[in-house]
């Protein structure tokens, strides 16, 4: 059977594909189209394609159970209906979050330096110093080109009224990416046609992308690239080891590195110890380093931050970034852009 929209009633919510007239939004006319010349076993038959291409390319997340049985990997859910966002729409958000994470990445560098936002009482003073994000010890360091917070994780919702809200800035560990990049390729195989029927952007440049920005961090013509997991029952390592294998980079361990006398980080390798030059760490502040922060900490590098602190690699996202996603700031970013 296939879709009646003269029957499908949005009357009580935003509907991403309908208007409450029962029209196609535009630029979903074509979706529209294709979608109701499927029947529902064809519907059923693409959803069951989806499921075995998320299982044969291994996209996984792990769940935690918290009953003493560790945890458990399970396949990444998928929704073969897509969501379209027209171009237009679409660089106005992108234009909004550029303005938003360079204006977070200003606060934090003013937090951990002059504190002029906090002198010209944008924000309480106490909201810093309470913080469970704020870091005394990222106090007067200068990042690689001013920038703290290379990756930002923003998550949007769509609110009743159409319009995109920014819920929550991610600035420490952000994490999803890679499950939007596989998202894609399965569309590639479930809606091939839509392909056809639209001019899509691009998104599995990403990595490249990422390559590049990490690059930057050093001055090395070939700096050397290390993602830094906590390891194999990380609930994002599925992604840990997909941005590694896509940028050549090498995926690694606390247990991989260490810091020498030089306060330089070297890798464990069989040919010997080879120096990293910028880490792209997934890994949270508190357990990066247990010679600065949590002393019983197995995951993180010891002597880490003191080989940051002398310029002799670079991290990315730089520790302390998390002073400007904490819940109590989120309120204030409007005034913090301004």
């Amino acid at each position: 059977m296939t879709i009646n929209w003269s029957e499908y009633r949005t009357d009580a919510f935003f509907d991403e594909l309908i208007t409450p007239k029962g029209r196609a939004r535009t630029g979903a006319g074509n979706l529209c189209r294709v979608l109701s010349q499927l029947s529902d076993e064809e519907i059923a038959e693409r959803k069951t394609a989806a499921e075995l291409a998320i299982r044969s390319m291994g996209i996984t997340f792990t769940v935690y159970t918290g009953e003493g049985s560790g945890s458990i990997d399970r396949e990444w859910p998928f929704d073969i209906i897509p969501r379209l966002i027209m171009k237009r729409e679409w660089d106005q958000v992108a234009a909004g979050l550029k303005q938003r994470v360079d204006a977070l990445n200003r606060f934090i560098d003013d937090i951990y330096h002059n504190q002029k936002i906090l002198d010209d009482g944008i924000l309480p003073r106490e909201y810093i110093e309470k913080s469970k994000e704020f870091r005394p010890e990222c106090v007067g360091i200068d990042p690689p080109h001013g920038v703290w917070s290379h990756v930002c994780g923003t998550d949007l919702v769509r609110d009743a009224d159409g319009r995109f809200y920014v819920l929550e800035d991610n600035l420490r560990v952000p994490s999803g990416v890679s499950y939007m990049l596989e998202n894609r390729e399965v569309m590639k195989r479930v809606f091939p046609e839509l392909f056809e029927e639209y001019v899509i952007y691009p998104v599995d440049d990403y990595p490249d992308q990422l390559a590049e920005c990490l690059r930057s961090l050093s001055d090395m013509k070939s700096p050397q690239i290390a993602v830094l997991t906590p390891g194999i029952y990380n609930s994002a390592y599925f992604e840990h080891a997909y941005l590694a294998n896509a940028m050549s980079a090498q995926l690694v361990q606390g247990s991989d590195l260490v810091v020498g006398r030089d306060d330089r980080v070297y890798m464990r390798t069989i040919d010997g110890l080879i120096q990293v030059d910028v880490i792209y760490r997934r890994i949270d502040d508190l357990f990066m380093d247990p010679e600065v922060f949590n002393p019983e900490s197995q995951l993180g590098v010891p002597g880490l931050m003191r080989a940051w602190r002398a310029g002799n690699v670079a991290l990315a996202n730089a520790p302390g970034c998390g002073v400007a996603d904490d819940k109590v700031i989120y309120t204030y970013v409007p005034d913090i852009i301004r």
